[in-house]
């Protein structure tokens, strides 16, 4: 990526935190927050086309008894990670209270696969939580961002190495 373009975008991912996270955070706290939002939004982004076919999948998984399920979820999310939870990002945007809201987006991040998770524990991404929610803005990552940025193309998208989290 030329600077050119690499400094359009740092500017417009901190032009939304000065929108969203104003008076939530101080500034020096912003990359607690923005940084798990940016990676979780560029899932959600990838994780979309294939949403009803795992959520289907792990329907039809847990209504025969199949508790093995990581395998067949990857591969019908065609990513080395999943989403299960019947939420996305774009349904946070009109939430009416904040403990539902709380709740819902909790729903979301648990709904991902182990290796996510494994990523959202290190970032420490739920100590924000709680504080998103009071402001209401757990729900507007998506809100100023096109949809076209977020289209991945399936040619850049491979499994990781083996040994590689994702």
């Amino acid at each position: 990526m030329d600077p050119i373009t690499s400094n359009k975008i740092v500017s417009f991912i901190w032009g939304i935190a000065d929108d969203v996270l104003r008076d939530l955070f101080k500034r020096g706290k912003y990359p607690d927050v923005i940084l798990p939002m940016c990676v979780i939004r560029r899932m959600d982004a990838v994780l979309e086309p294939t949403k009803q076919a795992v959520l289907d999948t792990k329907k039809m998984l847990d209504d025969a008894g199949i508790t093995e399920q990581k395998a067949v979820l990857c591969s019908m999310a065609g990513q080395a990670f999943y989403n299960t939870s019947v939420f996305t990002l774009r349904n946070f945007k009109s939430r009416g209270n904040h403990q539902q809201l709380l709740a819902d987006f909790e729903d979301y991040l648990d709904g991902f696969s182990p290796n996510v998770l494994d990523i959202l524990e290190n970032f420490k991404f739920r100590n924000q939580l709680p504080t998103l929610a009071q402001g209401r803005r757990a729900g507007h990552a998506d809100r100023e961002v096109p949809r076209s940025r977020h289209r991945p193309d399936p040619r850049r998208h491979r499994q990781p190495r083996h040994g590689h989290r994702v």
